[in-house]
């Protein structure tokens, strides 16, 4: 029942796409990671996401339409959707998904498939 202090747990990240988790509660797991740049194309099979964020700017690309994400405004997306991330400038974002989710869903990106259950 310790707290977490976001802006100390982010000033820990160097990498970019490379989630890091600060927490979990029922069979679910708190993220935190930087964006910066375009991530690959992906969905996942039986996970919903939520992506919210906390400092800077990002885009959820999908096929048919690109929602912008400022600080202190998430987006869910549902399970079986393509997406998506791009930051044009570094953004930090919280990851809110199942346990042992792989942040790259159905794909396997030898640059961007990060360590799953990496805590912080």
């Amino acid at each position: 029942m310790n707290k977490v202090n976001i802006a100390n747990k982010l000033h820990q990240i160097s990498d970019h796409w490379r989630p890091k988790v600060v927490g979990e509660l029922n069979g679910q797991e708190v993220k935190l990671v930087k964006f910066q740049g375009e991530f690959v194309w992906h969905h996942h099979e039986r996970e919903d996401e939520l992506f919210l964020g906390i400092h800077g700017s990002f885009r959820v690309e999908f096929r048919d339409r690109v929602v912008t994400v400022e600080p202190g405004e998430f987006i869910i997306v549902p399970r079986g959707v393509e997406h998506r991330t791009v930051a044009t400038e570094e953004a930090h974002v919280l990851l809110f998904e199942p346990a042992a989710v792989r942040n790259t869903g159905n794909v396997i990106d030898p640059k961007l498939t990060a360590p799953m259950g990496d805590w912080l």
